[in-house]
């Protein structure tokens, strides 16, 4: 327990209290010897990441609570709507074969604020193949995972607006009993007015660039 107190940087009565409080899982004992392992540390870590952003320990036991009560992780992380997002599970060290150093605490905390990841045991759960990858390859571009955090809340707040008025949409001017068939339409349209818009900007950023220089 001393040990990993040190590791994480709190005290071990922190720790043996956040034990009581159910925020870590048991460790493995050896008759006396109680083993704790890397997923209690990073636990630990997700944690303080979470109180530095303004979470309560009520919230946090709560949130643990939830993932550890053998509830479908799909149903916590509200996968049971349609989708075509595929969940990916990690140990918490894969995280650095995506991300690198920018794994941080910091970063686990805000893509937990964010949804993006969720605790399973042991585990961690990514709600999306995809959204895992193009993170990854943004990272390798050089944009600072935070920065591509920062960006996902601006995409999501827009996205649900978006949601919504589809939704809206088809609920007031199609009666059908599986609206869900019509997801592809708005789909299309979405990614077509995307397509345009980054051709305008892009075109934008380039005369702009362009028009910058002097003639000799």
């Amino acid at each position: 327990m001393e040990e990993l107190a040190a590791a994480a940087g709190i005290t071990p009565r922190t720790l043996r209290f956040y034990r009581e409080r159910g925020l870590i899982p048991p460790p493995r004992r050896e008759g006396r010897i109680a083993w704790y392992g890397p997923h209690h540390l990073a636990r630990l870590r997700t944690i303080a990441a979470l109180l530095e952003r303004g979470h309560t320990l009520n919230g946090i036991a709560d949130l643990a609570a939830a993932f550890e009560s053998g509830r479908d992780v799909g149903e916590v992380l509200g996968l049971n709507e349609p989708t075509e997002e595929e969940p990916v599970r990690l140990h918490p060290e894969q995280l650095a074969d995506f991300f690198g150093d920018q794994a941080t605490a910091e970063n686990l905390g805000a893509a937990l604020d964010l949804g993006y990841l969720a605790t399973d045991g042991e585990d961690l759960i990514h709600v999306s193949r995809r959204l895992l990858d193009v993170s990854a390859s943004l990272v390798k571009e050089g944009v600072p995972l935070s920065a591509v955090l920062a960006a996902a809340h601006e995409v999501r707040a827009h996205a649900d607006a978006l949601a919504t008025l589809f939704t809206d949409l088809l609920h007031a001017h199609v009666r059908d009993e599986d609206p869900t068939r019509l997801r592809p339409l708005a789909k299309s349209v979405v990614e077509a007015e995307l397509s345009m818009a980054l051709d305008r900007r892009l075109r934008e950023r380039g005369s702009g660039s362009g028009s910058g220089g002097s003639s000799a």
